[in-house]
C-alpha cells in the first residue's frame, strides 16, 4: 500500500470537508430542539451524577481508593464516553451518509473519521471538566498531562478500527447497531470505570484483558498524576497489539464490502 492511499494522507486530501462534516454533524443531531447542542453535555453529566451518587455514596466504593471517587470517577469515564459516542454513531454512518456512498467521486473512507472528529468537541469540554474536578480536590495539571494526546491516539485507532468494521456489516445486517449498543452496556461493566479493581482481586485479570483498561488506565494517570505510559511496558505492548489488528481487520473488513454498499444501500 502506497502513502497516498493510507487513511492519514486520505484525512489530509479531504481534512477541509472532513471538518465541515463533523460541524454538520452536530449542527443536525440537535435540530429542531430547544436547547440544541447543550443536550450533547447534559445526558454525560447526568450519568456521571448518578453514577457518583449510587456507586460513591449509595455503596461506598470510594472508601478503598487513596483519592475522592468523583475525581477517580470523572477521570475514567471520560474516554468512555467518546468511545461510546463514536462506535454508537460511527456504526450507522454510512446509513446517515448513504447519498454520498453512492457518489464514485467521494472517498467514504473518510466518513468514520468524521464521526470521530465530530465526537472530538464533546470530548475535549468533559476533559476540561475532569481537569477542573481534580484540581478543586487539589490534583493540580502535571506533567503526566502531556501523555494525554498519546492516549487519545491510541483509543482513537482502536475506536476507528472497530467502527470501521461494524459500519460495513450493518449495511447487510442492520441488527449490528442494536448488537454494538448492548455491547457498550456491557462494556461500560467491564473496565474500572465505577469500582476500584482491587475490590475484584481475585478477577482483576479479566478487566484488564478488555483493551479499554489501558486507556482509562492511562486517562486518569495523565489528569490525576501517577505512571508514564512508556512505564507500563506490558500493557502497552498488549493494547497496540490489540489496536493495530483490530485496525488492519477493521480496514480490510471495509476495503472488502465497500464496493457493494452503492447496491445495497
Amino acid at each position: 500500500m502506497t502513502f497516498k492511499n493510507t487513511l492519514p494522507s486520505e484525512i489530509a486530501a479531504n481534512r477541509r470537508l472532513i471538518l465541515k462534516l463533523a460541524k454538520n454533524d452536530i449542527k443536525t443531531r440537535f435540530a429542531g430542539s430547544y436547547l440544541g447542542i447543550i443536550w450533547a453535555f447534559v445526558q454525560p453529566v447526568v450519568t456521571v451524577c448518578i453514577y457518583w451518587l449510587v456507586f460513591g455514596h449509595g455503596l461506598k466504593q470510594g472508601q478503598s481508593l487513596e483519592l475522592p471517587f468523583l475525581v477517580y470517577l470523572v477521570a475514567g469515564i471520560v474516554p468512555w464516553f467518546y468511545c461510546q459516542e463514536v462506535m454508537s454513531a460511527g456504526t450507522a454512518t454510512l446509513l446517515e451518509y448513504s447519498y454520498l456512498v453512492k457518489k464514485v467521486v467521494f472517498n467514504i473512507r473518510v466518513l468514520p473519521v468524521v464521526k470521530a472528529l465530530s465526537a472530538l468537541f464533546v470530548h475535549l469540554f468533559f476533559v476540561l471538566v475532569a481537569l477542573i474536578i481534580a484540581a478543586l480536590y487539589g490534583y493540580y495539571p502535571s506533567l503526566y498531562l502531556l501523555q494525554l494526546p498519546y492516549y487519545f491516539f491510541a483509543m482513537l485507532i482502536f475506536v476507528i478500527g472497530l467502527v470501521y468494521a461494524t459500519s460495513s456489516i450493518v449495511v447487510f445486517f442492520r441488527d449490528m447497531s442494536q448488537i454494538v449498543n448492548i455491547g457498550l452496556q456491557f462494556g461500560v461493566w467491564s473496565v474500572p470505570i465505577m469500582f476500584d479493581i482491587r475490590s475484584f482481586e481475585n478477577i482483576a485479570w479479566l478487566f484488564k484483558i478488555n483493551p479499554m483498561y489501558y486507556i482509562v488506565t492511562g486517562y486518569r494517570d495523565a489528569i490525576i498524576g501517577g505512571r508514564w505510559f512508556f512505564e507500563r511496558g506490558f500493557d502497552s505492548l498488549y493494547f497496540w497489539i490489540w489496536a493495530v489488528l483490530v485496525y488492519v481487520i477493521g480496514n480490510r473488513i471495509f476495503m472488502r464490502l465497500r464496493v457493494h454498499f452503492a447496491d445495497v444501500l
